[in-house]
């Protein structure tokens, strides 16, 4: 049995029919839902894929997860099997990982798909840095939501300068998602550079939106 039929199943054999309505409606989502949450799709992939020993096998089933999906969860399937050991990190996956963004087109898409940039930002800095500089100015919006959040969760590996060049061609969107991104990810560093933060708050005009996330944490 090929994996992505083997993570199929398990999605199936997971459903829970009560919660897929008000799933897909919460998403509007034109693909219906199982029934699964994350955090259970998650650990179904995980389960599934450990046998996996090269990177090539994961791309080609999270591909064929994400292009064939008949339900959302299929397609969070897809994206999470890029965080296997063969592929987390790897430069090869940036080219799905563009395409899952441009076709996914919603904040659920993107915010997992930041974690596989944060880990190509982990090891491969300088090349996955020139990415997120050019993905920000994108004429794909969510590509630059994609480029503001890559960082979440880096803490002291933050690289500050890379998260203003992300920031600075964002500041005057005015789309809900780039504001609610821009204030996230201040948020975020202040956790950990929080007079960074408080400098950088006071030195740009921030929407209201951006600004009461930026200085929830300070």
């Amino acid at each position: 049995m090929s994996l992505p039929e083997v993570v199929r199943r398990s999605l199936r054999a997971a459903a829970d029919p009560s919660r897929a309505a008000g799933q897909q409606a919460y998403m509007k989502s034109d693909l219906p839902f199982l029934g699964v949450r994350v955090p259970e799709v998650r650990a179904l992939t995980r389960a599934a894929v450990r046998p996996v020993a090269s990177i090539e096998l994961a791309v080609s089933a999270a591909t064929e997860l994400w292009d064939e999906a008949e339900y959302r969860e299929e397609r969070y399937a897809g994206m999470m099997l890029l965080a296997v050991p063969p592929a987390r990190g790897e430069l090869v996956i940036v080219p799905l990982i563009e395409h899952m963004v441009r076709t996914g087109r919603w904040w659920d898409v993107t915010d997992e798909l930041a974690g596989r940039v944060r880990d190509l930002l982990d090891r491969h800095p300088r090349d996955a840095g020139s990415l997120v500089r050019g993905w920000c100015a994108s004429d794909e919006m969510w590509l630059r939501r994609l480029a503001i959040l890559a960082q979440l969760g880096r803490r002291e590996r933050t690289d500050l300068r890379l998260l203003t060049d992300a920031l600075e061609p964002n500041l005057r969107d005015g789309e809900f998602f780039i504001r609610k991104a821009v204030g996230w990810a201040l948020r975020d560093a202040s956790r950990t550079y929080p007079e960074w933060v408080a400098a950088y708050v006071a030195a740009h005009a921030l929407s209201p939106l951006s600004h009461r996330e930026a200085v929830r944490h300070l």
